[in-house]
């Protein structure tokens, strides 16, 4: 594999952590993006390889100065990893609408500004790939998680708008769509709108409690997903989406079939509206 330049936002945990150490075992330069310096100082041990910068994705102002810094340092990006996020969890009712507005502007707006400082310049260069990290969660949903499932879901939208606008120009634009991997999405990185609603008790309260149970525990292995962004990257024509893990394939399989059934059990009245 010849030698890229990697961006990957939200470097120092997770699955930036993961992609970043192994784009680095693999010969790659990469750019990682940490909100502080005590996060910089964690991926400096971690992997001290990677060329870390301060930047946080909701400073929408400052993105394109950190872009056009980085690439005057280390040279032209090719590939964007699109990685920095969280998870909020709530009942929808529970949950203030602050703390969507919060989900959103780093999931959504954060994530998309961030690709925004480099379409022009993978535009103009006809070359880059970018990898918009989003999650099961935007092509399945489940209580409890609406703000997370609706900021994935906009970035699902978002990034296939943005995959036919830049083909023309030889950008490779997906989404990575992980299932329930060993990261501290359900753990410390999670935050929890608190229980106010007794009515909601028997429905969510087994949900969250199964949920910080399997925290640590869960199936899929996040240096593997990175192997699998490192056989992504060299794709000539890659997904739209890329589910990653058994459970997100049963999941969303599943769903795909009710989608299936409900469209031919209401297909009468759907075609009943054309003039």
């Amino acid at each position: 594999m010849p030698n890229k330049t990697f961006f990957v936002t939200g470097a120092n945990s997770g699955f930036g952590l993961a992609i970043a150490a192994a784009a680095v075992q693999a010969g790659h330069t990469v750019i990682g993006t940490v909100r502080s310096e005590a996060s910089r100082a964690v991926l400096a041990k971690a992997v001290p390889e990677v060329q870390a910068v301060l930047c946080d994705v909701t400073a929408f102002d400052r993105i394109p100065d950190v872009v056009r810094q980085a690439e005057e340092d280390h040279g032209p990006v090719d590939v964007l990893i699109n990685n920095a996020g969280y998870g909020h969890e709530g009942i929808l009712e529970e949950s203030p609408i602050e703390e969507m507005r919060r989900q959103f502007d780093v999931n959504v707006f954060g994530a998309v500004a961030v690709a925004k400082a480099f379409l022009p310049r993978f535009r103009e260069r006809r070359h880059g790939f970018i990898v918009n990290v989003t999650s099961m969660g935007g092509m399945i949903t489940m209580p409890g998680i609406a703000y997370y499932c609706g900021s994935k879901f906009a970035l699902q939208g978002i990034s296939e708008v943005m995959r036919s606008e830049m083909a023309p120009f030889g950008v490779h634009v997906m989404t990575l769509c992980p299932g329930s991997f060993r990261t501290d999405w359900a753990g410390r990185s999670m935050v929890r709108t608190e229980r106010s609603i007794a009515d909601y008790d028997a429905l969510f309260d087994p949900i969250r409690e199964a949920r910080q149970a399997v925290s640590g525990r869960q199936l899929g292995d996040p240096d593997k997903l990175a192997a699998a962004v490192l056989t992504l990257v060299e794709s000539d024509n890659p997904p739209t989406q890329l589910l990653l893990g058994s459970d997100a394939a049963k999941h969303v399989s599943a769903r795909i079939e009710r989608l299936q059934q409900e469209l031919e059990t209401w297909k009468s009245l759907t075609l009943s509206t054309d003039g």
